[in-house]
């Protein structure tokens, strides 16, 4: 496939911190993002992890909880996607999350067979 029908779309793929999903939807809602993904996943970065006690053992949580969003948008939105996301999840603490941003080389809606911004 190529990319020779609409404009070019970035993927944006964001982990962030299970009680902040609904205030990250709410603003990218409000900055006109259209759909995404979301999964819940497990995974450790700087923080490692840590220990809890559960009936009377410590045992080591290697893996955090977190949320994972995949939003595709039009290349001139990303940046500002970008941003409301790392305005709504952030808490200053340890474990907020990490966005990346990829190329999409190409998007389509199987139900009309429209490319890439226009398939959003």
């Amino acid at each position: 496939m190529c990319n020779d029908k609409g404009k070019t779309v970035k993927f944006i793929i964001a982990t962030i911190k299970p009680f902040k999903l609904e205030e990250v939807r709410v603003a990218l809602t409000s900055a006109g993002v259209r759909g995404m993904m979301v999964s819940e996943i497990k995974g450790f970065g700087t923080q490692s992890g840590h220990t809890e006690i559960y009936r009377g053992a410590e045992y080591a949580v290697n893996f955090v909880p977190k949320i994972k969003l995949e939003i595709v948008v039009a290349d001139n939105m990303a940046e500002q996607v970008v941003s409301t996301i790392a305005a709504a999840a952030k808490t200053d603490k340890i474990g907020d999350g990490k966005i990346f941003v990829l190329d999409v080389e190409s998007a389509l809606r199987v139900r009309t067979g429209e490319m890439n911004d226009e398939a959003l």
